[in-house]
């Protein structure tokens, strides 16, 4: 399992940049890490009962709060704060981020959802 080496979030781009001890980083934006949330009331409690979590496009991260050494909970400017990102986790949503982000769009559009707070 990687192990983070460094958390640094950007306030004004709204993006968390976090690098590993096998020499991957990633960058990764507040939308896509608040979609992918490993909360249960994001993933439910398994794959037919994840939610798709519409409206995020300008949400924030307002706090990174670490839990053991092993993850971190990110507080989001919504409200939401019950997701644990392990390391590992946090590393497969960076190696995924591309599929996971047209999955989320697609999965949007699908529903006649918009990324705008105001649509919802």
């Amino acid at each position: 399992m990687p192990i983070v080496t460094e958390l640094r979030l950007d306030r004004a781009t709204r993006v968390l940049h976090v690098a590993f001890d096998d020499a991957s980083h990633f960058a990764l934006p507040a939308e896509y890490l608040r979609v992918e949330s490993p909360s249960a009331e994001v993933q439910g409690h398994g794959p037919d009962q994840r939610t798709i979590v519409p409206g995020r496009r300008d949400v924030g991260i307002t706090a990174i709060e670490p839990v053991g050494n092993y993850a971190a909970r990110l507080v989001f400017d919504d409200r939401h704060d019950s997701g644990i990102y392990s390391w590992d986790y946090l590393h497969e949503l960076g190696r995924e981020r591309p599929v996971r982000w047209e999955r989320y769009l697609n999965e949007l559009a699908a529903r006649g959802l918009s990324r705008d707070p105001s649509a919802g």
